[in-house]
């Protein structure tokens, strides 16, 4: 529950930031709007000229249209919501297995499985929580102790895993948003061939830019998600074969101890 506070506080942070750069982009367009009224072509053609990236980014997507436009970064929102929270997840649960198999092979010979696991209750991580559930079953015989690490090793990584299956779901779903925005704004700009029976560059031009700018965001967004995706698959890996590592370890030691 904690975990879907924090994506729900990060998506509204992020929408909150979208909405107020939203505005001031309208804003823009609307002094820009007015100057063009006022002054001569050539000034309104200097000052889009002069626009900085951000601005022209923000101009192409109130072109777009708040309808494709509006879920498409809808998706984005969620998406980084979600990348973000799983990073900090997986940052929050890399720990140094080197130094915690040093110290739990120190506390056995010391001071016995006890000792061992007080060591893995004030040490963060899936690590030290799978080398808990060795020790606690190691009473018995190697095999239960076995059996229980695998058995958590399978549920901690369920917990690395968690809400990424989502990012993907943007990442494909985001492009294809666009193109159909891109689809439905081109039917629109035959509809308006059909209607004035004649075939106008200037009639249709306008429908097509829109058209094609549901594309290009559905794109941007799909490739900022897909940069996000790989990083937190790569550090699920790495945390995974830190976990089948460290387990091997652990028997080894538990096998040690047993003699």
């Amino acid at each position: 529950m904690k975990r879907l506070f924090s994506i729900l506080a990060i998506a509204c942070i992020m929408a909150f930031g979208t909405a107020n750069a939203t505005t001031n982009a309208a804003m823009t367009t609307a002094t820009t709007v007015v100057l063009t009224q006022d002054e001569p072509e050539a000034a309104a053609a200097t000052a889009d000229e002069n626009l900085t990236f951000h601005q022209e980014l923000k101009k192409r997507f109130i072109e777009g249209g708040p309808g494709f436009m509006g879920i498409v970064l809808l998706c984005l929102i969620l998406g980084l919501a979600i990348a973000i929270e799983r990073i900090i997840f997986l940052n929050l649960s890399t720990t140094n297995s080197k130094k915690l198999t040093q110290d739990v092979e120190d506390a056995l010979q010391s001071g016995g499985l006890e000792a061992a696991k007080e060591v893995c209750r004030n040490t963060k991580g899936p690590v030290a929580s799978i080398f808990y559930q060795g020790l606690d079953r190691a009473d018995g015989d190697l095999e239960s102790a076995e059996k229980a690490v695998v058995a958590y090793g399978g549920v901690q990584m369920g917990q690395l895993e968690k809400n990424v299956s989502w990012i993907s779901l943007f990442i494909a779903l985001a492009p294809m948003l666009g193109f159909m925005g891109t689809v439905i704004g081109m039917i629109q700009a035959f509809d308006k061939i059909e209607a004035a029976g004649d075939m106008q560059p200037s009639l249709v031009a306008g429908g097509i830019k829109v058209a094609l700018l549901t594309t290009v965001f559905g794109l941007i967004v799909a490739i900022i998600l897909q940069i996000f995706y790989n990083y937190i698959i790569a550090k699920i890996d790495s945390i995974v074969n830190d976990m089948e590592d460290s387990s091997i370890n652990l028997m080894d030691m538990l096998s040690k101890y047993k003699k």
